[in-house]
């Protein structure tokens, strides 16, 4: 699957959040969105015109999008799964992209990027309840255990990475033991757990996939 290649802070400037695309180098002053920059393609001294409710529902949409690093095909794949479970769309959607292995591999605390963490996945250095798994996308279920294979753990980026969670620990749905390199996920999170992410609004990416 296609995946953008470009700089990844020029996401951050077009949505003017940060977007942590770049692990340790987001929380520092080295990151352009703590620069005031204006977004790629706009002229700083131009006036901003209303943005039209397309334009408000497209870039949430785009903000979550690149927040998982994920293409526009299989986004909306994972949106239509949403629309087909029982509840609140917005947050079956949540549900899901918190489930992708990728990103609980960044939760735990093991990559300091999803993109990294994805490139983990991708080179085999991850298993689940002990079997290696090598998709990105693979959905986590209630008590996976989640670790680094045991010929991957002197890896340095994972071992540097870790480092992190003496510091912030792990989401409350999420166990981790950092000298075994490995973790648990512990339950499906509420969207009100999902604390980082409290600014986007999914129901405007609902909405939009509605029309």
């Amino acid at each position: 699957m296609a995946r953008y290649t470009g700089p990844v802070c020029r996401l951050c400037r077009t949505e003017q959040k940060k977007l942590m695309l770049k692990g340790d180098r987001c929380k520092s002053d080295k990151c352009p969105i703590n620069k005031k920059r204006a977004a790629p393609g706009k002229d700083p001294k131009a006036r901003m015109g209303k943005r039209s409710d397309y334009g408000i529902q497209l870039r949430e949409k785009q903000k979550l999008k690149r927040i998982y690093g994920m293409q526009e095909k299989q986004f909306k794949l994972f949106f239509e799964r949403a629309l087909r479970m029982p509840g609140i769309t917005g947050e079956n959607l949540f549900a899901l992209l918190e489930r992708r292995l990728d990103n609980v591999v960044y939760r735990l605390r093991f990559a300091v990027s999803r993109s990294q963490a994805r490139q983990l996945v991708l080179h085999g250095h991850v298993t689940v309840n002990g079997k290696r798994v090598n998709i990105p996308s693979y959905l986590v279920k209630r008590e996976d255990e989640i670790a680094i294979d045991e010929k991957s753990k002197d890896i340095a980026l994972v071992k540097d990475a870790l480092k992190e969670f003496g510091k912030s620990g792990v989401m409350p749905w999420l166990r981790l033991d950092p000298d075994a390199m490995k973790g648990a996920f512990l339950a499906v999170p509420r969207r009100n757990d999902i604390t980082d992410l409290a600014d986007i609004k999914e129901q405007m990416i609902v909405e939009l996939y509605s029309k």
